[in-house]
């Protein structure tokens, strides 16, 4: 079985070699005494591990005495519950770099050991540490084993970086190389609103080289392997997150520009990619405040009910900043939202002009906008 091992810098061994020997080059004594006493966590210690980058667990275990009276080093080692250490799943260096007698493991590691231990995905399962010391050569066991009991992440124990969808199904098709990267938004965390066809298979890959980790849907799951389909061909948004291992999804079926005193609802068709778009659109009708009042955002129409697409914070003018143009998704979907609007650079008015008008997103670029008056 794979084991996880983190290495002790490459300048402490040197460091330990170098005081090891003698200036005749013998080599001096490198012994050390096992450590007799484990003290953190307790034996048998229960946890649920979370998915929080801040969840952590501390060890910690009496120290070791050197022969040459210098420092030791110090690694923490883990076995599954009925294993004899002879072949750890896993091999931590302590703090420190290996130099403290105390270690500090993040949930997200433990999931990791968890996993090759053995225990599946969202279960409880035992698991057994131990320290070793030494001055970097020759390891000697503590005298002292002890269990801890962890509940696996529902999720991944390995999470991918990036992820892509491809597939038949998809805008990019079967070539690998044009998989569709999707937005993260946390870590473990990726969205996508993309177009797929109906019966067609898709799936989602680590990477758009070489021979990546594939992941479908399944239930309410993500798996690892296999592929998807939709049962109708449209416009769909994923969200995946492998840190429990589920995802949620729904079918967009509208974008409109919304003008928010005259109430007018003008759809943009879907370009592709994530993008909506209308061209050489004329505007027409509008007269007083219909017409003058010039605040503006977006609703958006899916199989999840109507959201709106708003501005994060601002109630002005273009200020020629491309930021201005970003907008955040809203489940608040009524007439007056002040300070999450835009407004149209025009000073004359909506009516009678006409407008290429953009909503993009396209999971590569920040989700953003864009209202062009052409005459």
């Amino acid at each position: 079985m794979k084991t996880i091992y983190i290495k002790l810098i490459m300048l402490s061994s040197l460091i330990f070699a170098f005081m090891a020997c003698s200036s005749d080059g013998e080599v001096r004594d490198l012994g050390v005494t096992p450590v007799k006493t484990l003290y953190e966590p307790t034996d048998g210690r229960t946890l649920v591990l979370q998915s929080s980058a801040s969840a952590m667990l501390y060890f910690e275990w009496e120290p070791s005495r050197a022969e040459d009276s210098g420092a030791v080093l110090y690694e923490v080692a883990f076995d599954k519950a009925d294993g004899n250490f002879s072949n750890p799943v896993a091999i931590i260096a302590s703090d420190n770099n290996g130099g403290s007698n105390h270690a500090t493991i993040t949930h997200k590691q433990l999931n990791q050991i968890a996993a090759l231990a053995g225990i599946e995905s969202a279960a409880q399962g035992t698991l057994k540490w131990t320290v070793y010391a030494s001055k970097g050569i020759n390891p000697v066991k503590a005298e002292q084993e002890r269990t801890l009991t962890v509940t696996r992440l529902a999720g991944f124990a390995n999470i991918p970086d990036q992820l892509f969808i491809t597939g038949i199904a998809t805008e990019g098709g079967v070539d690998l190389s044009k998989a569709i990267k999707m937005k993260k938004i946390n870590e473990g965390e990726f969205e996508i609103y993309t177009k797929l066809t109906e019966g067609q298979s898709f799936h989602f890959v680590n990477s758009s080289t070489g021979e990546p980790i594939v992941y479908s849907l399944n239930g309410e799951k993500i798996v690892e392997g296999g592929s998807s389909t939709v049962t109708k061909t449209g416009i769909y948004k994923y969200y995946l997150d492998f840190n429990i291992g589920s995802f949620t999804t729904k079918e967009v079926t509208k974008v409109n520009l919304y003008l928010c005193w005259s109430q007018r609802k003008i759809e943009l068709p879907y370009k592709g990619f994530g993008v909506w778009e209308l061209t050489n659109y004329t505007i027409t009708g509008l007269t007083g405040n219909d017409n003058n009042d010039d605040r503006y955002k977006f609703r958006m129409e899916s199989s999840a009910g109507e959201t709106e697409w708003r501005s994060p914070a601002n109630d002005s003018k273009p200020s020629g900043n491309e930021a201005y143009y970003y907008m955040v998704e809203k489940d608040n979907v009524q007439q007056w939202t002040d300070g999450q609007i835009w407004k149209s650079p025009s000073t004359t008015g909506w009516s009678d002009k006409t407008y290429d008008l953009m909503f993009s997103l396209n999971s590569e670029r920040a989700y953003t906008h864009n209202l062009i008056i052409k005459e």
